[in-house]
């Protein structure tokens, strides 16, 4: 394995060029003069050819079996339903690492699909991996996959796969949260508030909120109730709109997610 002087890989590659492979190769050379050389597999022409013409140490390679030959760790991220076409007929040394950030592709399945004894890690990079501010959780804990994730904000390597399960089913919340504030600006605007100055306002509102979540002293209880008055505005809307109802379907939503899960893993999606 190539490695820096800081732990880190000098070659990665990339097959499946989407949001989260762009925002990994942004992480990984956005900013720095100890970029790792990286290869990305040829599908997405527009993706792949602006981040090689952005970034020096990024090549586009004619196929994907040039992606694993020229790197040290792989990083498989392509749709999982698109797996078995994208990755038919690779051959991956065993002295490679790859890591899947397919969703709901388990370690056997993708063993079985590689047909390698090369080391698979899964992962659950966020596209805040573009700004090195996300924790990405991992299953097995490898420690060239830690450094690589330690780099791009931090890595949470987890016991088994079922707990990886629990914490994918967390990200399945996301868009939501982007919904609940398009929401928001919604009403703004139907209260005849002009729709920059509504969707400027929740955005500021809430990145204030995000950068609060950095204090970690606090639970996030405690900063729930440091951000209300007794019988205040914060106070009513949670209490009648987030009822423990609402908590409830909520907690079922992510239970029946899990469940989807978990079956996954155990049938290795066949």
């Amino acid at each position: 394995m190539d490695v820096n002087g800081e732990g880190r890989v000098k070659r990665i590659g990339i097959i499946g060029v989407g949001e989260i492979g762009r925002a990994i190769v942004t992480g990984l050379c956005d900013g720095g003069d100890k970029s790792p050389e990286v290869f990305l597999s040829p599908r997405g022409a527009g993706t792949v050819a602006e981040l090689s013409e952005r970034f020096e140490s990024v090549r586009v390679c004619a196929d994907n079996q040039e992606v694993v030959d020229r790197s040290d760790v792989v990083i498989i991220a392509v749709r999982g339903q698109d797996r078995h076409q994208a990755l038919a007929g690779l051959k991956v040394d065993a002295d490679k690492v790859v890591v899947n950030v397919m969703a709901g592709v388990g370690i056997d399945d993708l063993r079985q699909t590689l047909a390698t004894d090369a080391p698979l890690v899964r992962a659950i990079p966020l596209p805040a991996v573009r700004e090195r501010r996300s924790v990405t959780v991992t299953y097995p804990s490898h420690p060239t996959v830690h450094s690589l994730f330690t780099h791009l904000g931090g890595a949470l390597p987890v016991e088994d796969e079922a707990a990886f399960n629990v914490f994918s089913a967390l990200t399945g919340t996301l868009t939501t949260h982007y919904s609940y504030l398009a929401t928001l600006t919604s009403w703004a605007i139907g209260h005849g508030i002009a729709s920059d100055d509504a969707n400027s306002y929740v955005r500021s509102l809430f990145q204030g909120v995000g950068r609060s979540l950095s204090d970690e002293t606090r639970s996030l209880h405690q900063l729930a109730a440091d951000h209300e008055t007794p019988n205040g505005s914060n106070e009513r809307i949670r209490t009648t709109w987030f009822t423990p109802a609402n908590a409830e379907a909520l907690n079922k939503a992510l239970d029946d997610l899990l469940i989807g899960l978990d079956g996954q893993r155990d049938s290795g999606q066949r």
